[in-house]
């Protein structure tokens, strides 16, 4: 494709050669179709700012087109066409093409085109004064519609005016990425730009990873400085950052460089020399996560890295060794129930990828919904402008955080902690308080204890009747306690095999002989007694050689464990994401583990006593057994169903990134079609031995079932094979496979296949419709809801609360 548009575009030109007219007026500041631009040729905007036209860096073998500022003499180039590729002669020409593309040529060779959706007839190139290089329709009443604009496609610098961020709709990235040096523009390794976290946030990332962090905007209009202010937008069309000059005599830039010191630098300049404005990193606790998790960095102080409240290194002989990279835990177990807040001030707020973002709370309702979520570990207000509205919760563990000097510098951060902590604080904070008032104080808070130990205990025996009278009805084998701890030699870490999202499993061995495999539940994994007695209800009941068996269960004081078969070679995650273990699985290998996948979904959606929705099927709750057939597994967040009903409705939306129907992850509606999406996913990632997650394409914005879809539109689908079974796939057999896997993930529910006509149209060669566009998401999750992710392995299994 990429072929066949270059070829066009030097077709256009050398029709076009013959009607030039090559001279054009110095002060100029346009290219229409009935000119060109030359070496030694320039055009200028309309009050003199910048000048367009071919350039050198002191090495006349290679030129450039770019950008400059017209009356600065030094540190003027703003951008640069193309970078990457440079012109070793002077036999170049820009021209304006007859579908408004402007076209780099040098030696009858594209050498750099612009690209735009809309084709116009009457185009023309203007440089503006911004620094905006923009090609418009001539007959356009609009002048600020433009076709094409340099401004969304940067090089190192940034100019007043210019957004930072993303044009969400056309999935495209703006940001800037650093020379690899003064000399050689080329693309470096340094980029500054804004993640699409649930919170989105600025970053420079160092190739893939963060280097700097400003911290998410907070809802102030901007810095209070008499040079510039900031503008935030966030919307269905686009997410970004800019900075506007409060005064129009000045001349500014920032620029991102590839050395070490003035990364990302404002400069601003009233006459024609330049004034270093601030850098960034500013000092050493600006660099991304120095003191590693649940830790703060503040440059005044000495050590500089400090655990937050209520935590301790987790390795103190590092720490005292001054390796703070391991960071800190939690001195005791958190309660969940009975826990509270710390109030920390001055803080950039941590690192916003695993946050849950509610505009609609105030800050006290924001404090009880984190306190009701387990696993939220932090909340602050979203909006620190006004009554401070909105809330964002944190959940696992707290990165790159920040103590300011001036504290009305930072925001103000809630930390979770158990109830022992917050009694530690209190008692420090009422040390100077009289001994009366404090006996008093004492007195009332042993009282309280007195009462809530009371009551839990209450609570307890209840719960644990209930429990009890629940697992009675269950026709599953109770294990002891003892048993199970015996058969893994006390949970040893040697024998832990895996780790899901609501806890580690281990393997162990029975007394005479049986292997088995023991989940047991976390703690902090936010899945309840109730999902666990789910789980174990659900699975005593299903029988079928695509399901993993239960064998037992154990409820015993703060243990609650799981007793499934052992299958022996783990689960299909670690085969087809593994480059010397997918090897092993050949694309008749493959095709039998999707049919067998699709026969155990099938059995839980129509087959079974009762309708089951697995709702969280992924590559990592496929276990392969000695045979390598397939056992689907994890049934703790699944749901059931009797007689003729087929869906249902939460606010509570659990599952695994990547896996997730967007009707379910956006509005809480799941069904057998939301267990047929999840199924597409797996069934690609099957094929392809990628990861959905994965970027997938050359711009790195496509997860696979971008990709995918955007090679079956291009009839390229071949494209997708894994290499590893290109020599034993039939190519017949992986289309339709391919095929199959885009109608199960399109958009919409109703338009997806039932499972009972998936195996139909996986088994026979019958005609199948052209699939719709899918529902893939993976950067547009933070606008339709909310999110908390919880780490299992490499995956995100994540709870979403939609804004109900």
């Amino acid at each position: 494709m990429k072929f066949i548009l270059t070829v066009t575009s030097f077709i256009l030109y050398i029709l076009f050669v013959s009607s030039l007219v090559v001279s054009i007026a110095a002060d100029t500041s346009s290219i229409s179709q009935s000119q060109s631009l030359s070496f030694g040729r320039t055009i200028v905007s309309p009050n003199g700012v910048f000048e367009l036209g071919f350039f050198n860096l002191g090495n006349p073998n290679k030129s450039y087109l770019g950008i400059w500022f017209k009356n600065i003499p030094s540190q003027n180039i703003v951008w640069v066409a193309n970078g990457g590729n440079p012109i070793n002669d002077s036999f170049a020409l820009l021209s304006l093409n007859s579908s408004g593309h402007l076209v780099l040529t040098h030696n009858n060779t594209v050498v750099w085109s612009t690209s735009s959706l809309i084709e116009t007839q009457n185009p023309v190139a203007k440089l503006l004064d911004s620094g905006n290089l923009v090609i418009r329709d001539e007959n356009e009443v609009n002048q600020e519609a433009y076709l094409w604009q340099s401004f969304d496609y940067p090089s190192n610098t940034g100019l007043s005016g210019m957004k930072i961020g993303w044009y969400l709709k056309r999935n495209l990235s703006i940001h800037l990425t650093a020379w690899k040096s003064d000399d050689d523009p080329t693309p470096g390794d340094f980029t500054w730009g804004i993640i699409l976290h649930p919170y989105p946030e600025i970053y420079l990332m160092k190739g893939t990873k963060k280097y700097y962090r400003v911290g998410p905007w907070n809802g102030s209009p901007g810095l209070i400085n008499s040079i510039y202010y900031h503008e935030f937008v966030s919307d269905e069309e686009e997410l970004s950052f800019t900075w506007n000059l409060k005064n129009a005599s000045f001349l500014s830039k920032v620029v991102v460089n590839q050395t070490t010191q003035e990364r990302p630098r404002y400069v601003w300049s009233e006459t024609e020399s330049w004034m270093l404005y601030s850098t960034r990193p500013e000092d050493y606790c600006d660099h991304y996560g120095v003191c590693g998790a649940n830790a703060y960095c503040s440059s005044t102080a000495s050590p500089i890295c400090e655990c937050l409240k209520g935590y301790t290194p987790k390795s103190p002989e590092k720490w005292k060794s001054m390796d703070r990279t391991q960071g800190c835990v939690l001195k005791h177990p958190l309660s969940c129930k009975y826990d509270g807040f710390a109030q920390v001030d001055g803080l950039k707020v941590p690192d916003t990828k695993r946050t849950h973002v509610d505009q609609t709370l105030d800050i006290e309702k924001c404090r009880s919904k984190c306190l009701n979520e387990c696993s939220c570990m932090a909340y602050t207000n979203y909006n620190i402008s006004g009554a401070g509205s909105g809330c964002i919760m944190w959940f696992g563990d707290l990165l790159d955080i920040k103590l300011y000097s001036v504290a009305e510098s930072g925001r103000r951060l809630h930390i979770r902690l158990p109830p022992s902590e917050l009694e530690s604080i209190k008692s420090k904070k009422n040390s100077k308080i009289i001994i009366g008032t404090s006996v008093a104080a004492a007195l009332g808070v042993v009282l309280a204890i007195c009462f809530i130990h009371r009551r839990n205990i209450a609570d307890k025996s209840k719960t644990k009747k209930s429990n009890d009278r629940q697992l009675q009805d269950v026709d599953v084998p109770l294990f002891d306690l003892l048993t199970i701890t015996a058969a893994t030699d006390n949970f040893l870490l040697n024998n832990k095999i895996g780790e899901g999202g609501f806890g580690p499993v281990y393997k162990g061995k029975l007394e005479g002989g049986q292997e088995i495999a023991v989940k047991r539940l976390s703690s902090r994994s936010g899945q309840g007694i109730t999902e666990f007695i789910t789980e174990v209800k659900l699975i005593a009941k299903l029988q079928h050689r695509n399901l993993v068996k239960l064998l037992g269960c154990c409820i015993k004081g703060q243990e609650e464990l799981l007793v499934y078969e052992y299958v022996v070679n783990g689960s299909l995650n670690s085969f087809i994401f593994d480059q010397t273990k997918s090897k092993l699985l050949d694309w008749p290998r493959r095709f039998n583990i999707i049919l067998g996948i699709a026969r155990g979904l099938l059995y839980l959606h129509q087959d079974s006593r009762l309708r089951i929705i697995h709702r969280d099927l992924k590559a990592s709750n496929v276990l392969l057994d000695e045979k390598l057939n397939p056992k689907i597994s994890d049934f703790g967040m699944a749901r059931a169903f009797g007689g003729d009903q087929t869906e249902g409705n939460t606010n509570r939306v659990v599952g695994t990134y990547g896996y997730m129907a967007p009707e379910y992850a956006f509005d809480g509606n799941f069904s057998i079609k939301s267990d047929v999406f999840s199924f597409g996913i797996l069934l690609l990632e099957i094929v392809c031995g990628i990861k959905n997650k994965s970027l997938c394409h050359e711009n790195q914005t496509l997860n696979l079932v971008g990709y995918a879809w955007a090679l079956w539109k291009e009839q390229n689908a071949l494209q997708l094979i894994d290499s590893g079974i290109k020599d034993s796939c039939v190519i017949p057999e992986v289309l339709r496979c391919i095929h199959v896997s885009l109608l199960c993930v399109q958009q919409y529910p109703e338009d997806r296949p039932t499972m009972t006509s998936v195996i139909q149209m996986l088994g026979s060669e019958m005609d199948m419709v052209e699939p719709k566009e899918p529902g893939f998401f993976p950067r547009r999750i933070l606008k339709e809801g909310n999110l908390k992710e919880m780490t299992s392995n490499d995956e995100l299994t994540i709870s979403l609360f939609s804004g109900r």
